[in-house]
């Protein structure tokens, strides 16, 4: 039995939460601990960490993160970073070691910025939204198994962007995905008070139109507790985006979220050393794509998305977004 078969063999469905178009499944954890990590953003309020530029000329796909804490740090796939040269966010989940320095794996979220606004990154308090962050560990889980790398396609992340403003009216002058969040803020605090963790809740699968997109899972119930609003944001920009598209669904999710499990359990799994502590799973099965991370057995974090077809029926839970028409010139470094 493989680690994420048997980590999943003890989680269950708890009762669904209900907001507009997005429905989230709690996942219930038989097995759990406290975290023996610290979080990205509690570790830069402490301020004993530090993420910045690899040098004073940058590199887009990589960035320096100094743990000078006396735990490891969990940052998470998807947590947004914003300063610097230009907004990044995280590749897959990273573990990093406590009195160390490492290079994280990041993409660009902002387009049209390469200058410094700041020396050090700060954290957005938010993740990248869920069609992005699946689309991108696809790709991530290509890199590794075809170059030992976990770049993003860039270019794909840029474009998604870019048309996902469009369909939003959210604009900006740098191109950033941040202007997304900002033009649906009233939104997004909506869906955010209308979640809440349950008891013993470790992970949270999520429902678009009464489509499964994903779910993230983690070791902890405190950790569940402290992301849960990340998550929630990244995928209620996406509902949101689809009820603006005319095509809210039913209230309750049509799939059925234990097919999701069940599939997350069967999905083939390819390992590769991490950046920072542990290793890092990728999945990868028939329409479902992955990653986790995973120390001495036990898995810190899992996330597993639904891969829809662009285009068509499948798109977003079922609805069929306008393409946009003119993509703005942008920086490519």
């Amino acid at each position: 039995m493989s680690t994420i078969t048997e980590c999943l063999s003890h989680v269950r469905l708890g009762e669904p939460q209900v907001h507009h178009n997005l429905v989230l499944f709690p996942l219930i954890a038989e097995k759990s601990a406290e975290p023996h990590y610290l979080l990205l953003d509690e570790a830069l309020a402490r301020g004993c960490a530090r993420v910045t530029e690899v040098s004073e000329s940058g590199s887009v796909p990589e960035l320096s993160f100094v743990n000078e804490c006396d735990r490891s740090v969990l940052l998470l796939d998807g947590e947004e970073l914003v300063g610097a040269k230009q907004n990044r966010i995280l590749n897959l989940t990273v573990l990093a070691p406590a009195h160390k320095s490492i290079i994280i794996p990041v993409s660009c979220v902002e387009a049209g910025r390469w200058r410094a606004e700041s020396a050090d990154f700060a954290s957005a308090k938010r993740a990248h939204y869920a069609a992005g962050r699946a689309s991108k560990a696809a790709h991530v889980s290509a890199s590794l198994r075809n170059s030992g790398t976990r770049r993003s396609d860039q270019s794909a992340v840029w474009r998604d962007i870019s048309e996902k403003s469009a369909r939003m009216q959210a604009h900006s002058g740098s191109e950033a995905a941040a202007a997304m969040y900002q033009q649906h803020r009233a939104s997004l605090d909506d869906f955010l008070q209308a979640f809440q963790p349950a008891e013993e809740q470790a992970g949270a699968m999520f429902a678009v139109n009464g489509r499964i997109v994903g779910l993230d899972l983690f070791d902890s119930p405190a950790t569940l507790s402290s992301l849960l609003g990340k998550l929630v944001e990244s995928y209620a920009l996406d509902a949101i985006d689809a009820m603006q598209a005319g095509s809210e669904g039913t209230a309750m999710a049509t799939d059925d979220p234990q097919a999701m499990l069940d599939d997350t359990a069967k999905a083939a799994v390819e390992c590769f050393p991490s950046v920072g502590e542990g290793e890092d799973l990728r999945l990868h099965g028939e329409r479902l794509s992955g990653g986790a991370l995973v120390k001495d057995n036990r898995v810190i974090h899992l996330c597993a998305f639904r891969l829809q077809v662009r285009g068509n029926a499948a798109d977003h839970g079922g609805s069929r977004f306008a393409r946009a028409s003119q993509r703005r010139s942008r920086w490519r470094h």
